[in-house]
């Protein structure tokens, strides 16, 4: 928990520190907080799509592939991530 609020602290200082903001997607993975997750990587994935070499959709894919096909959560973070890709 004291990495997710020094993380969060950061972050909110400086919105734009995209890896900061993928710290605490990987954070809030290793806290057990799978849609947290998902939504500050789709975040940094809408604000710099090719930052660290895809990073955040990179990740995504991961989490998509462990959360299983089926999982509400893996569908739904696709279409957000499509409607992100190809819009």
């Amino acid at each position: 928990a004291g990495d997710l609020a020094e993380i969060k602290a950061k972050l909110e200082r400086n919105p734009a520190d995209h890896q900061a903001r993928f710290d605490l997607a990987l954070a809030y993975v290793g806290a057990g907080q799978r849609e947290e997750a998902v939504d500050e990587l789709l975040e940094l994935v809408r604000r710099n799509r090719t930052w660290n070499e895809d990073a955040a959709r990179k990740q995504l894919v991961t989490l998509f592939e462990a959360f299983g096909a089926t999982d509400p959560l893996t569908l739904s973070g696709r279409r957000r991530l499509s409607s992100l890709l190809f819009a």
